[in-house]
């Protein structure tokens, strides 16, 4: 009992100086516009061991934060279903096999020229340094509105390829080895197979097992079994991953791929968030813990050259590459410096080196320092540069965001449906700003003449950047089974003054936004149907009186039903209401 409340105490010892300085340094660099990353990378470095002493264990923090990467790749992969990720197979296959490629042999070149290492050691040095800060670059991006854009999908599919190369890295390190111990690890054609049947595992997982679990959970209701079951999904997979010597990350990033067309999307993600947030946070506190300033005073002069040659080389070599990759050449330098910097996983493979008796335990905090720095480096980089990346883009590698232009009317969606509710209003003179997240049909509807602008509508920061605060109308018609009650009312409280319409999937979509605050919720195919069934009843020659007298039928029990599915939550209710028989028909009609 005492171990234990001493451990507590111990803890709190450590969290209470930790969360405090973090609370300091990130409110005054987002103040100075420098971005979180860089306030924790700062806050952990003077509570760390080597200025404060006020923590004096930063790997055991470090390991428990790592979790927060894994939760990250989780929130990625619902951002992306499965026919998304293979339209984007040739940038990460292609374009991230030759960034990690180049990047890695360049780098190695530049550390065995620096150094006067063997070979082995300037490989097992330099190839982790090609791998760039994946917990730095997303946030970077969700942050900006710019992840689902082209250039967003390109940083984050050579990002994907640097976590599948884990694999081959840890490989190649091994096969390297002085240590004996390393013999008995599994050789690396047998670490491909098992990445390929713990991937095919997490699909089938994923659609027999999470779907059917998910779907469960929705029908009762519980918004605390949500959590539950989401933080069990990202555990169990990362901690399958890792039982196989692979990337826990991977492991969470296919976990949320497989949710990505789910209706649970957003209640996932906003279950998720609040962690994933918290323990990035620790993470970029335990690497500035890490890093051992020692080290830098005794040679500053090499640490501060090799990270300003590390984000030189890595930034020239990606460039090179968008060019070639057919990227505009502001986009593509804003590519390079984007992903200039070194990785994470860089800890994670210099500690495997240094087990396998390649590097001394000085190279690996001295590279370890040099990784921190360049991390440290990118917010300065794209402040300093953002006027020179600035300039109008051509082709189409970033879209414009949608800004505040006073328009009376929002629309979100931009297809078939969107198309025809923006016409109309504009028709009637109520000017309307158009959001979507269709990067052809943005292109279509340009090629027409119509402005739309890219970005997720169901995003508040995104809405209140439209005019969403000003705005007296707010349509989501978008395709699919998107639109969640919990949405409707964050945009409810988040802009009052708008009344909020909503394209309904079908009448299960009804149910679950009976509480909400819309102003109007239209089922996508009810007119279209009914318009179908008046032409056919025509063609079979039907006098128009009776196809009124039918329609108006089945709109009465139509209401009925639904107004009784509405009211008892049950989809089944006034089952005996529906029309299935002509007979039902013709005494239905018969009646006054």
């Amino acid at each position: 009992m005492n171990e234990a409340a001493h451990e507590a105490g111990s803890l709190l010892a450590v969290a209470a100086p930790l969360l405090g300085f973090a609370l300091v340094f990130v409110l005054l660099f987002r103040r100075l516009g420098l971005g979180a990353t860089l306030g924790f990378l700062v806050a952990g470095a003077l509570v760390g061991p080597h200025v404060l002493q006020l923590v004096d264990d930063p790997e055991r923090v470090l390991g428990f934060a790592e979790f927060g990467i894994v939760l990250l790749l989780f929130l990625v992969g619902l951002e992306l279903n499965p026919a998304r990720l293979w339209r984007m197979r040739h940038d990460i296959f292609v374009f991230g096999l030759s960034q990690v490629v180049l990047c890695g042999l360049a780098v190695s070149g530049m550390v065995w020229l620096a150094t006067g290492s063997t070979g082995a050691a300037a490989l097992a040095l330099g190839l982790p340094l090609a791998l760039s800060s994946t917990a730095q670059v997303l946030p970077l991006l969700q942050s900006a509105g710019r992840l689902r854009t082209p250039f967003g999908e390109r940083a984050f599919s050579i990002l994907l390829f640097q976590d599948l190369s884990i694999v081959p890295l840890i490989t190649i390190i091994t096969a390297m080895s002085r240590n004996p111990a390393d013999v008995a690890r599994p050789p690396g054609w047998l670490l491909a197979l098992y990445t390929v049947g713990a991937i095919v595992g997490l699909v089938l997982a994923g659609r027999f097992i999470l779907r059917p679990l998910f779907r469960l959970i929705g029908n009762w209701g519980e918004r605390e079994m949500f959590v539950f079951a989401a933080l069990f999904t990202i555990i169990a997979s990362a901690a399958l991953m890792e039982a196989l010597g692979l990337s826990t990350a991977l492991g969470a990033f296919i976990a949320g791929v497989m949710l990505a067309d789910t209706p649970y999307r957003h209640e996932l993600e906003a279950d998720v968030e609040p962690f994933r947030s918290i323990l990035l946070g620790l993470f970029f506190l335990a690497v500035g813990m890490m890093l051992d300033l020692g080290v830098i005073a005794q040679r500053p002069f090499f640490v501060v050259g090799m990270a300003l040659a590390l984000i030189a080389v890595k930034a020239a070599i990606i460039m090179a590459l968008a060019r070639a990759f057919h990227m505009a050449w502001r986009p593509a330098l804003g590519l390079g410096l984007l992903l200039s910097q070194g990785g994470e996983f860089g800890f994670v493979l210099f500690a495997q080196a240094q087990r396998a008796f390649l590097i001394a335990p000085e190279a690996a905090s001295l590279f370890g320092a040099v990784v921190t720095l360049s991390m440290a480096t990118t917010p300065f980089l794209m402040m300093a540069t953002r006027g020179l990346r600035a300039e109008p883009i051509e082709e189409d590698e970033e879209r414009d965001g949608p800004v505040a232009d006073g328009a009376n009317a929002i629309i979100i969606g931009y297809g078939r449906f969107g198309q025809t509710v923006a016409q109309m209003l504009l028709a009637q003179g109520i000017q309307v700003t158009l959001v979507d997240t269709d990067i052809e049909m943005i292109d279509v509807a340009g090629s027409f003449g119509a402005k739309v602008y890219y970005g997720d509508g169901t995003r508040l920061d995104l809405l209140r950047q439209a005019g969403a605060a000003e705005a007296e109308l707010i349509l989501f018609c978008q395709d699919g089974d998107q639109i969640e009650a919990e949405l409707i009312e964050a945009a409810h409280a988040a802009f009052p003054k708008a009344s909020i319409f909503v394209r309904a999937y079908d009448r299960r979509a009804l149910l679950r936004l009976k509480a909400a605050p819309v102003a109007g919720a239209v089922r996508e195919l009810l007119e279209s149907a009914v318009k179908m069934a008046r032409l056919a009843m025509e063609a079979t020659g039907v006098d128009e009186q009776e196809i009124d007298r039918t329609e108006a039928l089945y709109r009465a029990r139509d209401r009925e039903r639904l107004k009784a599915q509405i009211e008892s939550g049950d989809l089944r209710a006034q089952i005996d209401t529906i029309i299935t028989e002509p007979e039902q028909l013709t005494e239905a009609a018969a009646k006054p």
